[in-house]
């Protein structure tokens, strides 16, 4: 006889959902990775442009061009704050998920644990009655040796 969980199937489920809340948790670091490199690279951007205008500036340069660089700057700081908005969006996001992911681990945990009380029980029941066994087996042979 074989040691049979009984509650095999709900933790063959609660592993079917903690996989399932892992590859959603990996998704949201993935968007957050993405957004937070975007936020970067228009960060540097305008570092890179507003150098460029500032060295510019000591040479000597037209109004217009201020003016447009200035435009441009202005339209990538909109840009920048909106990554910034998505980038905190996307933290948010992956920090919820990250929890459902902790709470789904605990739950595999505690059915984990249950199953491997109920084995050891399983198997110390299963060496008593060996034991009790032996013990019938060994008083019938004594019984048998003294007729």
């Amino acid at each position: 006889m074989q040691y049979q969980f009984r509650f095999e199937k709900i933790l063959t489920i609660k592993e079917i959902e903690k996989d399932e809340a892992l590859n959603v948790y990996n998704q949201a670091v993935k968007r957050f990775e993405k957004a937070a490199e975007k936020l970067y690279e228009l960060l540097k951007k305008k570092e890179d442009l507003e150098v460029y205008q500032s060295s510019r500036l000591v040479n000597g340069i037209p109004v217009q061009e201020i003016r447009h660089h200035q435009h441009f700057i202005h339209n990538l700081e909109k840009t920048i704050e909106h990554y910034q908005q998505i980038v905190m969006n996307a933290r948010n996001h992956m920090n919820f998920q990250q929890e459902k992911l902790k709470e789904k681990n605990i739950e595999v945990k505690k059915f984990e644990i249950m199953k491997e009380k109920g084995l050891t029980n399983y198997a110390e029941s299963v060496k008593q009655l060996e034991g009790k066994q032996m013990d019938d087996i060994s008083i019938q042979h004594f019984m048998n040796r003294g007729n």
